[in-house]
């Protein structure tokens, strides 16, 4: 049977009353006001709500996380307090809530990208990946008509043609990117990219299965790309 770790004699032989000051000492070194502020700047500096490891890691805080869990009970309670909404226990429901009220706003089906730039107030996406699995299959329960698998490489093709046509020639990486500024609701150029499962040239292989769809519509294309 294990041996019960006795305490350091210095642990053992500390005042608790006197720590108990002590510690109150240093909670009064700080405002609530203070620690808030701090809460805040770091978030601003690392572009999402902190967790506590993020904010023992920012370099420019100079509260430790602790001192913000004695102030305000937990970590939570604290980024609530100063306005950032907490990372976690967030329930299935409300994330996809979130989903639906971006949607709404946006009048249309989001994206990563819309994610990531809302990332100060929303769900992050690691957080939809982590519960849902997938940011398709979470925006799918929302209610979404999010394609996937064969049904998403088949979209993307549909709209590579509806591309070509307006670039009068098959779209290159780059046109597809630019593209996507004007039309978040396209696939980035690196998820049609990956989309094709092949070694050599995936997105000559892309441009190959837009090239048979304008065929199929009665639409040639020359063998430097562009349409006839």
């Amino acid at each position: 049977m294990a041996r019960a770790r006795r305490p350091h004699p210095a642990l053992a032989a500390i005042d608790q009353d006197a720590l108990a000051a002590f510690r109150a000492g240093l909670r009064r070194r700080y405002t609530d006001e203070q620690i808030l502020d701090e809460l805040r700047a770091s978030a601003e500096r690392i572009g999402r709500s902190p967790t506590m490891r993020e904010f023992a890691a920012d370099s420019a805080a100079t509260v430790h996380p602790q001192t913000v869990i004695e102030h305000f009970g937990t970590w939570n309670a604290a980024k609530r307090a100063a306005g950032l909404r907490p990372r976690r226990f967030i329930s299935r429901e409300e994330l996809l809530q979130q989903l639906r009220e971006l949607g709404a706003e946006l009048d249309r089906t989001p994206n990563a990208r819309d994610l990531e730039e809302r990332r100060r107030t929303m769900a992050s996406k690691s957080l939809i990946w982590h519960t849902f699995g997938s940011l398709t299959a979470a925006l799918n329960e929302a209610g979404f008509d999010v394609p996937v698998g064969e049904e998403r490489l088949e979209r993307a093709v549909e709209q590579g043609a509806v591309l070509a046509r307006e670039l009068g020639r098959l779209p290159k990486m780059a046109d597809w990117k630019d593209a996507r500024r004007t039309n978040p609701a396209l696939l980035s150029e690196w998820q049609v990219y990956r989309m094709v499962e092949i070694d050599n040239g995936p997105w000559a292989a892309f441009q190959f299965l837009v090239h048979q769809r304008l065929g199929d519509e009665g639409v040639s294309v020359l063998p430097d790309g562009t349409l006839a």
